[in-house]
């Protein structure tokens, strides 16, 4: 268990907490402090009862402003994401202490040499990396990074050799040890030929005029370019899958299959035999079949709304993550693949994994690169960029001359707030089109619940439970009001509810000045 305890700057506030924990009896496994005051706490789990008498005389401390549960400890989840970013790299990457000696090898040297990860640490670099003096270095008076000709694995690569300082007691950098970096010759001319080839800018297609959708364009090319997983998070009909193709089609495995799982849509057993393919003989069939995971070799596997998928198949893509292998229902034999995972979600993990509805250890598989897709209300600049698009191409479909949008149709649908975003968007439009006899589409000819009475509407496209959507909701108005109201009190007030009711809500759905721009 952990807690996350917002404080004031007062002497000896750490120190009530400690007090309270060792009357409680609690085996504090760890500790952590942030720049921002904010004190992290992990112990073990207790029983619900025990929890009760805990979090009260915590919150009673002088200065403590809140007090909530969290999934990971801060460097805990640094630490994660570090390790499984490191391993998602393709290219040979070693982490050596000062004397040379390795501490830290990603899964292409384990996958180069055939050896366990064990075996080489402790290993002094230079038995396997030859060509460079590393100790020689290491000792100079003056270490730079600097690029080296070297063989490994009886090749020649190039590596990125990298100092790494930290600072001691005074703030002075001093010497921790070095990370080298190979690429090999084969891996040099793929990335020049990419490099030099003038190819389509794959994410064209999307609409980005705003500057939330510019950043998210700008973040998504960049993820393209790596080759870990990806995560996108958003509402229904934002466009995840969109953004998903277009982070494919400007990889390096754009030459091969994009495949896509929707998660939320099948039953458990026949997601399983879409995932994984089954043998011959299982389900009394003759032949057998390759699953998504077989087709998509080499390129990239879409998964729709990750967060739905079942516990038995969390511990089945976890293997597949891990070592790339897997088994087909009904098989023994192993298959191994190289395939990237890009995954969509409307839910958040973090709360999933803290609720034990999702693994912790595929979480951090997965959440390598993150972005989030705002919803179309928060992009008003891309409405009618995008109204102007669906009807070029409605029109098109439907053999007919585009229509102009009136002033009044415009100020509508830009003030309109689209919960069931572009998607729901696009389906207006095309029934507008449809049923349109002119050539000037106004206000009148644009079917949707008005603004006054959208906010109790959800669209056709809604996906979840009723109490699901109430939260959702309910998160979203906390989330626009928190700017101009930027306390409990001040919220609680302009809501017409309590001081407390308001501050559990923004402390259950993560929202404080840390997490929401002001």
């Amino acid at each position: 268990m952990r807690l996350e305890i917002s404080c004031q700057d007062r002497l000896g506030i750490t120190q009530d907490v400690l007090d309270i924990l060792v009357s409680h009896e609690v085996d504090l496994r760890g500790i952590e402090i942030n720049e921002m005051g904010k004190i992290y706490l992990s112990f073990p789990n207790m029983d619900f009862e025990h929890f009760q008498h805990l979090m009260p005389k915590i919150r009673k401390i002088a200065g403590i402003d809140d007090v909530k549960t969290i999934p990971f400890m801060p460097l805990e989840r640094e630490q994660n994401q570090l390790r499984a970013l490191l391993q998602t790299l393709p290219d040979p990457v070693f982490s050596v202490d000062t004397k040379g000696r390795i501490l830290l090898i990603n899964d292409a040297v384990t996958a180069s040499l055939e050896t366990e990860r064990e075996a080489l640490i402790g290993v002094d670099i230079d038995e396997l990396v030859k060509g460079f003096n590393t100790l020689r270095w290491l000792e100079s008076k003056k270490i730079t990074s600097l690029t080296q000709k070297v063989r490994f694995i009886e090749q020649n690569y190039l590596a990125d050799i990298l100092p790494v300082m930290v600072p001691d007691s005074g703030g002075d950098p001093i010497l921790a040890g070095a990370v080298f970096i190979l690429k090999s010759e084969q891996r040099l001319g793929q990335q020049l030929t990419v490099f030099h080839e003038a190819s389509l800018d794959s994410f064209m297609s999307i609409q980005a005029s705003s500057k939330v959708m510019k950043k998210v364009v700008r973040e998504a090319k960049r993820m393209a370019e790596l080759d870990g997983p990806i995560i996108l998070y958003g509402e229904t009909g934002t466009g995840k899958e969109l953004i998903a193709q277009a982070c494919h089609e400007a990889s390096r495995r754009k030459d091969a299959s994009f495949l896509v799982l929707n998660c939320a849509s099948l039953p458990d057993n026949v997601a399983e035999t879409e995932l994984f393919g089954y043998a011959a003989g299982a389900f009394g069939q003759s032949t057998g079949k390759e699953g998504l995971l077989e087709l998509a070799q080499g390129g990239s596997l879409f998964l729709d709304e990750v967060g739905d998928m079942s516990p038995q198949l969390q511990a089945k893509l976890l293997r597949v993550l891990q070592d790339g292998k897997f088994r087909r229902v009904g098989d023994t034999k192993e298959v191994k693949v190289d395939v990237r995972f890009i995954c969509t979600t409307q839910k958040d993990l973090a709360q999933l994994v803290q609720e034990g509805r999702f693994r912790e250890d595929l979480y951090y598989r997965l959440n390598v690169l993150s972005l989030g897709i705002p919803p179309l209300r928060e992009r008003k600049m891309d409405i009618i960029p995008l109204a102007e698009t669906f009807l070029k191409q409605h029109s098109l479909t439907l053999g007919r001359k585009v229509p102009k949008l009136t002033k009044s149709c415009v100020d509508y649908i830009q003030a309109y707030p689209w919960f069931g975003n572009v998607r729901q968007l696009e389906n207006v439009l095309y029934r507008a089109v449809s049923l349109l006899e002119g050539n000037d589409l106004g206000k009148e000819h644009i079917q949707i619940p008005s603004s006054a009475n959208a906010m109790s509407f959800v669209t056709e496209d809604f996906d979840g439970s009723l109490d699901e959507e109430v939260k959702r909701f309910e998160k979203s108005i906390l989330q626009r009001l928190y700017p101009s109201y930027p306390s409990s009190r001040l919220l609680a007030k302009k809501l017409g509810l309590s001081h407390t009711a308001i501050a559990n809500k923004l402390r259950d759905y993560g929202i404080n000045k840390k997490s929401v721009k002001i």
